[in-house]
């Protein structure tokens, strides 16, 4: 028998207009961690859309083989059946019902036909106690956090024998301590026989657990890397990811003295009426022309509501205290006000809030600034494209038509464009929340390089990432928050990772 568990060979998949996997080879062993790597669009998604049967057999090009059999996936459940399991970034978990109808939710544990739901709660607490989580059966999903909701996915692939788990950028949404407790529990399996594919943009990871890690490009493989050898560092990743070396991932701008004061807070607080606290708790905060301001804290710190209080209130708080524009008091009582005022926020969710997904390119960019467009009530549409071409050239992006559908983007163009929309509304204050959440190395790159342009122009960025290589490598200044509250601010001068860890867990 082989040591290869899998073997995808010549694989090649087409779309319209587009050649999305060209004759592919991808292999991983027995019992290894591999990851699969790449920029956005590079094809790994669609990689694993092949194996897994979502895209079936028949509209691709080349063989699946899979313990040492070619197979012929037709559907999803076959490659269940198979025992392959993929848990994609969009966890597909049914919120309102609980823990353990989600783990066996079309695999039932069933007596004479029937749902033995005493069974099937007992059946849930060892896969639980698999994946090291530590809540009852009988807790609803929705009142779960992302990392733990991540863990029942886990758990409910290993309820149908699972021996060859993907997961697909698994620690996008995840804090810091949530993504180390997932790789510790990816290492775990290893040690029980599970062979686990990792679909990953930060390369840390990448680093600190793969046996193997194959590097895709523009559709093709690049290059296959090993741990042990000690192949994998993250300049060999970058260098074949991008196709070229980037000494700094973090580029530099040249240090100016801030101008005047853009924005200002003080004793500034946001009741939330739904949840019956203060989400925001006395802030003060400043923010000066020229200046990136990183805001860091966990998941659930209150950075995402301080931003949102900020841009016109958008989920209708009850606020107090002060905030002045430009030295002058005012009162955002919506984000129209905001954007007039010139304040613009680019989301953490582009898929769910930032971006209209069914509709193209170039509506997507003029969508939050229509009069920018229009003459007498009139949309001009040849000022659209215009527009539109424009920022897909200044933000390179990757796309055959302007006519493209924002949802079929890979998830870097769709940032490019989500920050395109804001920038066609001329801010001068950007709020950008998790600007490279899901993106690989070379975006993020593109994405630091047009944030650096912005400052240079006069342009003042708050930069909401929990990412704390991110908020180091790109801040001037540093807030710290923690329920609700700042608990600190720091010169970039004087911040490391470990002083913002101890301010974020206060």
């Amino acid at each position: 028998m082989s040591e290869h568990i899998l073997e995808m060979r010549q694989i090649s998949k087409h779309f319209t207009g587009v050649k999305a996997l060209d004759n592919v080879n991808f292999k991983v062993r027995k019992g290894e961690i591999h990851f699969l790597v790449g920029e956005n669009g590079a094809g790994k998604s669609t990689l694993m859309k092949v194996l897994s049967g979502v895209y079936p057999y028949g509209t691709y090009d080349g063989d699946i083989v899979y313990e040492d059999s070619v197979q012929q996936f037709n559907k999803i459940n076959d490659s269940v059946n198979a025992g392959i399991a993929i848990i994609y970034q969009e966890l597909a978990l049914f919120p309102d019902l609980t823990v353990y109808e989600n783990i066996f939710a079309g695999n039932e544990v069933k007596k004479g036909g029937v749902i033995d739901w005493n069974e099937t709660i007992v059946e849930a607490k060892k896969m639980l106690a698999k994946v090291k989580l530590d809540v009852t059966p009988d807790t609803l999903i929705k009142d779960l956090g992302v990392g733990k909701r991540q863990l029942v996915e886990i758990a409910k692939a290993l309820s149908k024998d699972v021996k060859l788990l993907i997961l697909d950028e698994p620690t996008a949404a995840l804090n810091e301590d949530d993504s180390e407790n997932l790789l510790e529990l990816l290492c775990e399996l290893k040690k029980q026989g599970i062979t686990c594919i990792m679909i990953s943009h930060k390369l840390k990871e990448v680093i600190s657990i793969a046996d193997q890690a194959t590097v895709l490009r523009d559709g093709q493989t690049i290059c296959t890397l090993d741990g042990p050898s000690g192949q994998i560092t993250e300049a060999a990743i970058i260098k074949n990811m991008v196709g070229r070396a980037i000494d700094d991932i973090y580029p530099k701008r040249p240090k100016k003295a801030p101008g005047e004061t853009i924005l200002e807070l003080s004793n500034w607080s946001a009741y939330d009426p739904k949840l019956g606290r203060k989400v925001i708790k006395d802030v003060d905060l400043h923010v000066k022309k020229g200046e990136i301001v990183g805001l860091a804290g966990l998941m659930g710190s209150g950075r995402t509501e301080l931003a949102l209080s900020i841009f016109g209130n958008a989920k209708s708080y009850k606020l107090e205290g002060n905030l002045k524009l430009n030295g002058k008091p005012a009162n955002l009582k919506h984000t129209s006000d905001a954007i007039r005022e010139g304040i613009a926020y680019v989301t953490e969710d582009r898929k769910g809030d930032g971006l209209f997904l069914i509709q193209d390119i170039k509506n997507n960019i003029t969508a939050a600034n229509l009069k920018g467009i229009s003459s007498k009530g009139v949309l001009n549409n040849n000022e659209e494209i215009k527009i539109a071409d424009h920022y897909k050239k200044s933000l390179h992006i990757k796309t055959s038509s302007l006519e493209q559908l924002a949802g079929n983007l890979s998830g870097g163009n769709q940032q490019k464009v989500s920050l395109g929309k804001w920038l066609f509304v001329g801010p001068k204050l950007l709020i950008l929340d998790e600007p490279t959440r899901g993106i690989d190395v070379g975006a993020k790159f593109e994405i630091y390089s047009v944030m650096n342009e912005l400052i240079n122009e006069g342009m003042s960025i708050i930069m909401i990432s929990s990412e704390l290589g991110e908020v180091l490598g790109m801040s001037d200044r540093v807030y710290v928050m923690a329920q609700g509250a700042i608990k600190g601010e720091l010169a970039i001068e004087e911040a490391d990772q470990e002083k913002i860890m101890q301010l974020a867990t206060q």
